[in-house]
């Protein structure tokens, strides 16, 4: 039976359209990591701030890695590991290490993901987790200081990071600023024509590990958040065991929340917990 030329018009259509949206899958299936890591291979910038020196050192996997480090004002105090965003490498986190200084007394360990900065390696989840590991060993080895006086602090997708670090360590706390359920759950609000929950390599599913940190969950998140939705830290803070505090930024966007008004109330958090 012959087609009608209308339907062989539509069924070529599709065919194309098909084909085109193979190509877009096969696409970010290739660039995956381009897309997630976007900081990787930035200009390394000298270190401005005085109290801070840089520290070379192996990751889990044997890269070479460099953090940034200011030491603890008091051999009892607190020591936040701090995880960036996908879009920075720690060269920008100078003044914030010295804010959590000043407003908890707390020592900051800054550290880049894999081919950030200057720490060797391809970027990836595994990587991630491998030099935060050595981060947190490094501190136990060289400075005495053990897990339960350390703070993970994840901004945006540090915070799978940081997440996932509160699992391994016993931790002092954990903080979560701006962050997701899952990394695919965040890419479906960009990509939404994607299938990036069965594509995506790289997966920083804190949704479901979060049920298994009993350290206290701090979580902060902006209404305006145009980035990663206000409603993923919310479901992830749901997810979390007591303590808890949920502090909801009315107004704030995804990179306008490392403010003192979250400062204030982690200050609060931290001191009754």
């Amino acid at each position: 039976m012959t087609r009608s030329p209308v339907k062989r018009f539509l069924i070529r259509w599709a065919a194309i359209l098909l084909g085109l949206y193979l190509v877009v899958v096969v696409a970010a299936m290739i660039f995956e990591t381009t897309l997630v890591f976007l900081g990787a291979g930035r200009q390394w910038r000298a270190n401005p701030q005085e109290p801070l020196r840089d520290v070379t050192l192996l990751s889990a996997d044997g890269n070479g890695m460099v953090c940034r480090w200011l030491p603890p004002p008091r051999p009892d105090s607190p020591v936040v590991v701090f995880f960036n965003g996908n879009g920075g490498d720690i060269c920008g986190c100078g003044p914030l290490a010295i804010q959590l200084r000043d407003k908890f007394g707390a020592g900051v360990l800054l550290v880049d993901y894999p081919g950030y900065g200057k720490s060797d390696g391809t970027p990836s989840e595994a990587g991630c987790y491998a030099n935060a590991t050595a981060g947190i060993e490094w501190l136990g080895r060289e400075h005495g200081i053990p897990p339960t006086r350390i703070v993970p602090m994840g901004l945006s997708l540090g915070g799978g990071v940081a997440v996932e670090m509160a699992t391994r360590y016993p931790v002092r706390a954990v903080v979560l600023v701006s962050t997701y359920t899952s990394l695919p759950a965040a890419a479906k609000v960009r990509f939404p024509f994607l299938p990036t929950h069965t594509l995506m390599r790289n997966r920083f599913d804190s949704l479901s590990k979060i049920g298994r940190v009993t350290a206290p969950v701090f979580v902060a998140h902006g209404t305006d958040d145009r980035t990663i939705p206000f409603w993923q830290s919310d479901t992830l803070f749901a997810a979390a065991n007591e303590p808890k505090r949920f502090l909801r930024m009315d107004g704030k966007g995804h990179n306008d929340c490392l403010n003192e008004s979250l400062m204030r109330e982690l200050a609060d958090f931290l001191g009754k917990n």
